[in-house]
């Protein structure tokens, strides 16, 4: 068992490594991390090796800043890059800002989530080029956002079996079993979409449809404060989405094109906070480092408890060929039969020795498929912009998002890209 961390400077390394180590049914095996900045590299491998020994794990851990000397006949491997760092971030926010456009998280959709993945595309291709030569049987679990984006490049550029994976729906899941008042294990729910706009289309318990009660519920002023656009689009769309508050206002035209509904509808963090992103993502990078830090010194307490991201489950039901099913996003090919079919999707996969098996889910309400439509536009754009060098598309696929949209004119959105392209040059593909 040969397991490639690419990014392993990220927060996700350790509770996936950690999840990995809690199965049973793998007991021995080698990580291989990978990371261009050798500090956090470093750092992240010591962890490792002390979860390993904390565990008593039979595991061996190696680690390059040259991925092609430690992916060679990997098993899997799971991408959670970010490329330019921090660098960006200010970038990404500030200047669409001065036009109009505000965000919350911005790093899937809308001006930051597009920039980010002409960041962040180029180099998830050369990594599945080298997957290619390196470790071609391997599966390909992306975490990296912009999910969908990420996904569709991969797909439509390599050979290799990828899946986008989120928390997104187990999470969502959770809460509304919370919100219902209802025991996680007894709540029945389908869900499809697209990645942070999957909608719950079924949600029950014993046979009782829980959607009338919650619509009611969720006016009380305790319950609201907790989701209010979330609670919102249940109301008006008719059903819950899986995406936070404050990342799903962004998904829609609807929330942040002026201060009074900003005001009216969203909270601070993750509730829809202005420039909460870029205001707190450089202190959390550089907290989760003095963190480990703390953590090898014996300082702060190492939690090695599962987590419920979906790589572990995909590798104990693909090694042991025992069913399992998780959500991802993946090629539709008909999987959502009223959204385009060569686009990405998120729905449930069952996972065994074949690798990934999507499961088809039918027809959105078409309420629903129109929202999810509007963004998959923007993906397909962005897509076709990167892999072919087309600069046009980009400024269409800005065009098209629906949070630009909303505030700006296409001249405005095109004023704006330009300077986003001057200020990020330096981490840019050429063609813009």
């Amino acid at each position: 068992m040969k397991i490639t961390m690419l990014g392993a400077g990220s927060g996700f390394t350790q509770p996936l490594a950690t999840d990995i180590l809690h199965l049973n049914s793998i007991t021995s095996g080698t990580f291989a991390l990978v990371d261009i900045d050798g500090e956090r590299l470093a750092l992240a491998r010591k962890l490792i090796e002390k979860i390993i020994q904390m565990m008593g794990k039979d595991w061996n851990v190696i680690a390059s800043t040259d991925r092609t000397q430690v992916m060679g006949d990997s098993d899997y491997l799971i991408n959670f890059i970010e490329v330019s760092g921090v660098d960006t971030v200010r970038y990404d926010n500030d200047i669409p800002l001065k036009y109009g456009i505000s965000q919350c998280i911005g790093d899937t959709i809308g001006p930051g989530g597009i920039f980010k993945a002409l960041r962040t595309v180029p180099p998830w291709l050369d990594i599945l080029k080298d997957a290619e030569k390196l470790c071609p049987d391997a599966l390909v679990l992306n975490y990296t956002n912009p999910m969908s984006i990420m996904t569709l490049a991969g797909i439509r550029s390599s050979c290799m079996p990828i899946i986008g994976l989120c928390h997104s729906v187990q999470g969502s899941s959770k809460q509304l079993a919370g919100y219902a008042d209802i025991p996680y294990d007894e709540l029945k729910w389908r869900c499809a979409g697209i990645n942070h706009m999957a909608w719950f289309t079924e949600l029950s318990h014993n046979g009782r449809d829980l959607y009338p009660e919650l619509k009611e519920n969720c006016l009380q002023s305790s319950l609201w404060e907790k989701d209010p656009v979330r609670f919102d689009m249940m109301r008006h769309f008719g059903y819950f989405v899986t995406e936070s508050s404050g990342h799903f206002s962004e998904y829609v035209p609807y929330y942040r094109k002026r201060d009074e509904l900003i005001d009216l509808y969203c909270r601070e963090g993750y509730l829809g906070g202005r420039s909460f992103y870029a205001n707190e993502w450089p202190t959390w990078r550089k907290n989760k480092d003095e963190k480990i830090a703390r953590q090898l010194n014996g300082e702060e307490e190492i939690i090695i408890k599962r987590s419920h991201e979906y790589a572990s489950i995909i590798i104990e039901a693909a090694e042991t060929n025992q069913p399992a099913v998780v959500y991802g996003s993946v090629l539709n090919e008909g999987l959502v039969d009223n959204l385009p079919s060569n686009g990405v999707v998120e729905v449930a996969c069952m996972i065994d020795r074949n690798g990934f098996n999507p499961c088809h889910f039918g027809s959105l309400p078409p309420q629903l498929a129109a929202l999810c439509a509007s963004n998959m536009a923007v993906y397909e754009c962005t897509v076709e912009g990167i892999l072919n060098k087309n600069k046009d598309a980009i400024y269409h696929a800005l065009m098209l998002d629906p949070l630009s949209a909303a505030v700006a004119s296409p001249k405005e959105i095109q004023l704006m890209a330009d300077e986003l392209f001057k200020a990020e040059r330096e981490f840019l593909p050429d063609f813009v």
